[in-house]
Parts: structure tokens; sequence; C-alpha cells
């Protein structure tokens, strides 16, 4: 039975693929669709993980630059609200 926001598709795999998701579902004791759908899961799941980490390195060196371009002027401002507090 189809699980709520599934959709049936029909693909065209070599057979060599499919006997092996029918020899790995069988293994799992889970279906095919389900056995391609977990791996296809993995699969989104990993580039996922990789564009996260893609847009860390942007906006970190981003974050950096920009935190050392502005420094000094934070650090000026700063000092003039510590003098007028005193």
């Amino acid at each position: 039975m189809a699980v709520a926001g599934t959709r049936k598709v029909t693909i065209s795999v070599s057979g060599e693929l499919l006997a092996f998701a029918d020899r790995m579902a069988k293994k799992t004791g889970s279906t095919r669709s389900s056995f391609i759908s977990s791996v296809l899961n993995e699969v989104r799941e990993r580039e996922l993980e990789r564009l996260a980490a893609e847009g860390y390195r942007y906006f970190g060196s981003e974050a950096q630059e920009f935190s050392a371009a502005s420094g000094s002027a934070v650090a000026e401002a700063i000092g003039r609200e510590y003098d007028e507090h005193l």
C-alpha cells in the first residue's frame, strides 16, 4: 500500500540494477520500492549536507573578511560609547 505523499512511477533500469535492488530489498526485509526510496533518500541527504558545507565555507570566509574590514570601526565605536559612559 502506498504511503501518504508517495507517487507511483514507472522507471527504466538495467536488469542488473533491478536484480540488485530485489536482492537488497529481500536482504533488508523491505520491498523493492521501499529499498529504492531509501537509497534515493540517502543520496538526497548527502547532497543536502554537501550543499550546507559548501554554504558554510563560502559564508564563513565572507564573514571573516567582513570582520577584518569592520573590526577597527567597531572598536572605535565601542571605545566612544565606553568613554561617554565614564
